[in-house]
């Protein structure tokens, strides 16, 4: 079993959502939190809220490169135990109505980003003998559907990273945890990309419907813990979308189709 009082955890996406969720609780539990996303100045606010003391890293992840140049200079003399890689932007459009540009932006954040900070954040966490790399994917790495070919593409790619990563740095002591949610009450769908690469800009019932953002972080939590490997967390059909799919993918591939 793996404490998280005090432990320094990096993580992205921590001003709004499951990020926000994540923050506060791994705070009241007594984490050292260094809090990354691009509004600098809502994330000394949040630091400022929390309970302990917390480093504030604001970086662009749709820019992998400048964000792990940026992270290496502040990183240096501080020792992160567990990497929360949680930052990421959805999609509502179809493949034919989508600019390629539109994909390029999803993998950049959703998967290139993931790949740079957990390759920056691995060979410390080799040389401390212990640590942990958590990805929060989605549910839509499992199964697809309309208006995500995008989202849903670099969510099974991340997915399909982090079983590799967890294989290799097995024997090393550092544990990979890969989160698949599925809906989720956050403003994931306002933020996400439609095919010209604006924003929604308004709510998505699926999403609307889901968990909320403190439920899943509770649970992202008590399986950083437990040292899982993966977890699906939900309710309803998009928690059984992934059994659906490995034993009655036909239904599923109908069903998805169906769907608008």
């Amino acid at each position: 079993m793996s404490k998280i009082n005090g432990k320094t955890i990096w993580l992205t996406g921590a001003s709004s959502g499951i990020g926000l969720a994540l923050a506060e609780q791994l705070a009241a539990e007594g984490a050292n939190l260094v809090l990354t996303a691009r509004n600098e100045e809502k994330l000394r606010e949040i630091a400022n809220r929390l309970p302990g003391t917390h480093l504030v890293l604001p970086m662009d992840l749709s820019r992998p490169e400048k964000a792990v140049n940026r992270a290496e200079a502040f990183l240096d003399d501080i020792k992160v135990d567990i990497l929360i890689n949680n930052a990421g932007i959805s999609q509502r459009s179809l493949a034919l109505e989508t600019d390629f540009e539109v994909y390029r932006d999803l993998m950049e954040v959703n998967y290139f980003s993931v790949v740079a900070l957990s390759k920056l954040i691995a060979p410390r966490l080799v040389n401390q003998g212990d640590g942990h790399i958590v990805t929060v994917a989605s549910v839509a790495g499992k199964v697809g559907s309309k208006r995500r070919s995008g989202y849903s593409g670099a969510k099974f790619a991340v997915i399909g990273f982090m079983d590799c990563f967890r294989a290799e740095l097995a024997d090393k002591n550092v544990r990979c945890l890969t989160v698949c949610p599925g809906f989720v009450h956050t403003q994931i769908a306002h933020n996400a990309l439609v095919g010209d690469g604006s924003a929604l800009g308004q709510a998505d019932p699926d999403n609307a419907g889901g968990i909320s953002a403190a439920q899943c972080a509770a649970e992202i939590i008590t399986a950083i813990k437990a040292d899982k490997d993966e977890i699906i967390v939900g309710k309803g059909l998009s928690k059984a979308a992934p059994v659906l799919q490995r034993f009655l993918p036909g239904l599923v591939r109908r069903m998805v189709a169906k769907r608008n």
